[in-house]
């Protein structure tokens, strides 16, 4: 028998979701074993009307208020009767293989509660978005402007993005990012689901720290793959840092401070 999967998608204005959302129908089709949860999160009327196109495939709900990435998956999934969470951004594109994959894996690794796919720029180059570690000194690195200051920490650098990670194994990590994870859901409704006082960053390290104190591990697959249309919104804008960086501090206040 296949293994039930509800697929949770937040949105709010996204710039790729239609593409997402017609790559995702076609893959799909005809699999009864699927359902997709669409959260919107208060975006212009414009985008919610093309939104709406798509309610012949996906349940959506319409927020009045724009209350974040933990709260929306939240409402999406808490309690579904699925065995399994899919929890991926609206600007990721996959092959519905893929998420076979990662069942099969879980399957076969009863005491995983998180699974995360390999990560893809859409050049196919790798994006570095898993995580062993967390402290205040690596964060702030990744946003240092300077290329010499950033070449002088490379080594710990490329050691926090675990950008040596086995292409050939299945490794246990501390986090991986919740652009893309498959949860097993009776974990996710025995911690909570997403610690909702973030409004957007962290929560997807925090569900993971939550999985290692239940009991459960985070693994990382190089066999599965999806591609990301990731924008570094924090590096770009300086709302979008801000958040980040309250989040931040939400983040180590929970989990404790470690500068380096």
């Amino acid at each position: 028998m296949e293994k039930q999967v509800v697929i949770s998608i937040v949105t709010y204005n996204s710039r790729h979701i239609f593409e997402v959302l017609d790559s995702l129908k076609k893959e799909l089709a005809n699999k009864p074993n699927y359902r997709v949860v669409i959260f919107d999160n208060h975006s212009d009327s414009d985008f919610q009307s093309k939104l709406k196109k798509y309610e012949d495939s996906a349940t959506i709900h319409f927020n009045d208020e724009n209350k974040g990435f933990g709260y929306g998956h939240n409402v999406n999934l808490m309690n579904a009767p699925e065995d399994y969470y899919l929890v991926f951004n609206p600007d990721i594109l996959f092959k519905e293989e893929e998420i076979v994959k990662l069942v099969q894996l879980m399957e076969e690794m009863p005491q995983a509660g998180i699974c995360v796919p390999k990560v893809l720029n859409d050049d196919g180059t790798t994006q570095y978005i898993v995580r062993q570690r967390f402290t205040l000194f690596d964060y702030l690195l990744r946003f240092v402007p300077f290329n010499f200051i950033k070449k002088l920490f490379d080594k710990r650098l490329r050691s926090y993005e675990c950008r040596d990670l086995s292409e050939t194994e299945i490794t246990k990590v501390k986090s991986g990012s919740g652009c893309f994870m498959l949860i097993r859901g009776s974990l996710y409704n025995k911690i909570g689901g997403f610690d909702e006082r973030y409004f957007m960053y962290f929560e997807d390290n925090d569900i993971c720290l939550e999985t290692w104190k239940n009991g459960y591990e985070v693994i990382y697959t190089p066999f599965a793959e999806v591609t990301h249309f990731y924008e570094k919104g924090a590096h770009k804008s300086k709302k979008l840092f801000s958040i980040f960086m309250k989040s931040m501090r939400q983040f180590f206040n929970k989990w404790g401070w470690k500068f380096f």
